[in-house]
């Protein structure tokens, strides 16, 4: 029997450890003692082996590149980073190579450049932005370019970042740009999380100047940077055409205007992510095959989860085969509390200044299409509730959403809205899908419960005219809301609105605490109770322009009337506490 070689186990045993300055020395007294035997590479690449700091005062970033360029080199390998803090700009992602952020790293991002400086930390900046292109109108600037990030990869293919370490977002813009102006952060007082703020905008600077008339409020006490301006970053992680990536285990604070941009990227895996940041928390945009689970994102000032389907890459892909599971969202903590486990609240709308959104949503880009999701086992708190929009002529069609739990909503609980926005290049009708509306058919909710929503809009399922929406089926809901509906609210005499913005408020307040479904064909709702806390004049289901509609076990006040059907045919309703048989 062949015994186990200890020279090649001691060597596995150094690299499993991380010790990657260990396996380069102890490659060599291998190959002396067998020159027959092939040549190993490490499969390790420690960044303090190329340099490194590590010490929150020196920038990393040309230290962590030749890490990232050495594995790549070696054919594919691991770049570790020790427990230390990397002030860094941006770094460069390369095909098989990964990096793990150990327990007690963080990755730092190097302060932008202010406005009215070339420059920004100890002289650096991020990479540039892409050139400008022809479709850049038809999203904003942070959809239009990646290069300009803390962490980027454009055309590369099976790439991990996992490890119990932080991203932490610090010099990075969250959005403010030419006509959105930074205001004053205000000084040099700590932020949420404890860790040290940036400083305030010098008054002398052109942001400042128009900061008061026309600005994005502070978050967190943060320095604000101006997203457009060159050498800024303006994202935690961004990847663009990629294959094969997965990314788990680590924590965002203060992601810029996106803590993960991924656009054109499939095969995409992200788990146990925490997100605590200022923007949106991950946009999925133009992705297949994509897994999201076991991950929290705490976004108060805009969305938490977020399948896009944009124009980002000059034509139309569909956002195709995503799952979201077992993930809690939500937009009540303060910034950094969520990741260093206080979980403090804002005490009053105030002191988020805007927002609270937090929330799962589809779109509101909608150039491609979203087809095949399956989201379930999800918790919403202190946000906005879970949200189908298509507007820019995508088909949105075969979704099913399962198993949500929610408290504290600002807004609809369920809101689904095709739109006629259709921002996007206008080709001729049949070949360029932005010319005309989209679908939104086949969507299966049910298992949702949801206590302490305000009433203002109910759960609003619009289409408009001429385009419904279709096969929608609603079962085993139980919606508790504020109430408190006046008599003059059921009257009110919603607008339109085909080609405007989608959002729960868009269409005012609506004459139902409940339900509102206008334009939609084949509509079946069973088990479903609705109850206000504070009666309401309103009825708890409205239908305006509804046909085929199938209602079994509805449970809601019958003073007034629950039902209002309006400009509706084919009906039924059946053995409901709400109403009597229709």
């Amino acid at each position: 029997m062949k015994t186990f070689d200890s020279d090649r186990r001691d060597l596995l045993r150094l690299s499993s450890m991380g010790l990657a300055a260990s396996a380069f020395t102890a490659l060599p007294a291998l190959a002396a003692k067998k020159p027959a035997a092939p040549t190993l590479t490490p499969m390790l690449f420690d960044v303090r082996t190329f340099g490194a700091t590590g010490d929150g005062k020196t920038v990393d970033t040309p230290a962590i590149n030749k890490a990232i360029e050495a594995a790549a080199a070696a054919g594919g390998g691991t770049v570790v980073f020790p427990a230390g803090n990397y002030i860094s700009f941006s770094i460069r992602l390369k095909s098989k190579v990964g990096l793990y952020l150990a327990q007690g790293s963080a990755i730092i991002a190097a302060d932008s450049p202010k406005p009215g400086e070339t420059t920004g930390y100890m002289g650096g900046t991020y990479d540039a932005a892409e050139p400008k292109t022809a479709w850049d109108a038809f999203q904003d600037y942070g959809h239009n370019h990646w290069h300009n990030s803390l962490i980027w990869g454009e055309g590369i293919s099976d790439v991990t970042i996992t490890g119990p370490g932080l991203i932490w977002g610090r010099g990075l813009s969250f959005g403010s740009g030419p006509g959105r102006p930074p205001a004053d952060a205000g000084g040099s007082t700590a932020s949420a999380s404890g860790r040290p703020a940036g400083t305030a905008i010098p008054s002398n600077t052109p942001a400042a100047a128009a900061a008061s008339a026309a600005a994005r409020p502070g978050r967190g006490n943060y320095t604000q940077f101006q997203a457009e301006q060159a050498g800024v970053g303006n994202k935690a992680i961004s990847m663009k055409n990629c294959r094969n990536v997965i990314l788990r285990d680590f924590s965002i604070l203060k992601g810029g205007h996106f803590g993960l941009l991924l656009t054109g990227v499939d095969n995409l895996t992200i788990d146990n992510l925490t997100i605590d940041t200022d923007r949106d928390g991950m946009d999925i945009d133009c992705c297949k095959n994509v897994r999201v689970s076991n991950s929290t994102v705490n976004s108060p000032w805009d969305d938490a989860i977020v399948p896009k389907s944009s124009f980002a890459l000059g034509y139309n892909r569909p956002c195709v085969n995503v799952t979201i599971t077992n993930c809690f969202v939500s937009g009540c903590y303060q910034l950094g509390t969520v990741i260093d486990g206080t979980w403090k609240k804002f005490t009053m709308e105030a002191d988020r200044k805007l927002g609270g959104t937090g929330r799962i949503k589809l779109g509101t880009e909608s150039n491609g299409g979203f087809i095949n999701f399956a989201i379930s086992n999800c918790v919403f708190e202190g946000c906005q509730g879970f949200a189908l929009e298509t507007v820019d002529g995508a088909l949105l069609e075969d979704v099913s959403v399962t198993n949500l739990t929610m408290r504290d909503i600002i807004s609809c609980p369920i809101y689904l809205r095709l739109g006629a926005r259709l921002r996007g290049p206008k080709g001729a009708a049949g070949t360029d899908q932005s010319t005309v509306v989209g679908t939104l058919k086949r969507v299966l909710i049910s298992n949702v419960v949801c206590h302490n929503t305000r009433s203002t809009y109910g759960s609003n399922i619009t289409g408009i005219p001429g385009y419904p929406i279709e096969d929608l089926k609603i079962s085993d809901v139980f919606v508790e809301c504020v109430g408190g509906g006046k008599t003059e609210e059921a009257k009110v005499d919603v607008p339109e609105k085909e080609n405007a913005y989608p959002e729960p408020g868009m269409l005012g307040p609506l004459p139902t605490y409940g339900f509102y479904f206008r334009h939609l064909n084949r509509l079946e709702m069973s088990h479903v109770e609705v109850t206000p806390v504070a009666p309401d004049a309103r009825p708890a289901i409205y239908l305006d322009d509804v046909h085929r509609a199938d209602f079994f076990a509805i449970t809601a006040p019958s003073t007034p009337p629950a039902f209002s059907i309006n400009k509706s045919t084919d009906v039924r309703i059946r053995m409901s506490r709400a109403a009597p048989q229709y």
